[in-house]
């Protein structure tokens, strides 16, 4: 008898650090937000020394680095750039596309060391780009391996292990992330200062907003890897009962 109570108090508390980190998450994570978006209206209003939008220093970056099966096109939305392997696209938002400022420059740069990283063969972004269609399965279903896994665990325990393994992939995938973007940034900063696009006070600030959108990845890996945790001590709560 006191053996079940002294466990049910360990759960309990679990359960309450478990949801103590998850609030401290989103909390940094509402933070880490608030500090992106500051910092890029900031230096959105920070204009380069030389005539550049960020389709031209996309355009620059590409033909410098010998790159020229990658078109440069503007997206819709706020922060939505991203870099396309599938059809050899950067896209750029619309404030970045047209936008002469230090913000644009280090958004497009960033996104053009992907199309570099992919011509070069970087490992982690091969690895993320095989992880993808995988990735893309395990986020349709889920949801609903997991919600059938939670309600069914004690009499079909696997279903509930089946999510915890999709999860697992999901989680892998924000982790390779990390190092792909930080590498990305590092090759967008290495060559806004080489190629004098940006020098000096603009380069660190060019750093200072990508080192911002960086930890927006750690944030969310972090987020990640905390659920997962969460989803197996469930499993191995109730394995134990």
């Amino acid at each position: 008898m006191l053996k079940n109570s002294q466990n049910i108090i360990k759960k309990k508390q679990h359960i309450i650090m478990v949801y103590l980190l998850f609030i401290a998450i989103a909390v940094i994570s509402f933070l880490v937000q608030r500090s992106l978006q500051n910092k890029f209206k900031i230096y959105s209003q920070e204009a380069l020394d030389v005539s550049m939008t960020g389709r031209d220093v996309a355009a620059k970056m590409l033909h410098d680095n010998g790159i020229s099966n990658v078109n440069v096109t503007s997206v819709a939305g706020q922060l939505t750039d991203h870099y396309n392997p599938a059809n050899g696209t950067v896209n750029l938002s619309d404030v970045v596309f047209s936008v002469n400022s230090v913000a644009s420059a280090a958004v497009a740069a960033h996104e053009c060391g992907h199309a570099l990283q992919h011509a070069q063969g970087y490992a982690p972004i091969k690895l993320r780009s095989a992880l993808v269609p995988v990735v893309s399965f395990a986020s349709q279903w889920i949801t609903w391996v997991l919600l059938a896994g939670i309600l069914l665990i004690e009499v079909f325990p696997m279903i509930m292990l089946v999510g915890i393994i999709l999860f697992a992939l999901i989680t892998l995938f924000s982790l390779v992330t990390l190092p792909v973007e930080v590498d990305a940034s590092r090759r967008a900063i290495a060559w806004l200062e080489s190629s004098g696009v940006t020098h000096g006070i603009k380069t660190e600030h060019a750093k200072d907003a990508l080192h911002a959108a960086a930890y927006t990845y750690v944030v969310a890996a972090l987020s990640s890897l905390a659920t997962l945790m969460y989803y197996v001590m469930i499993f191995m709560g109730r394995s134990r009962d």
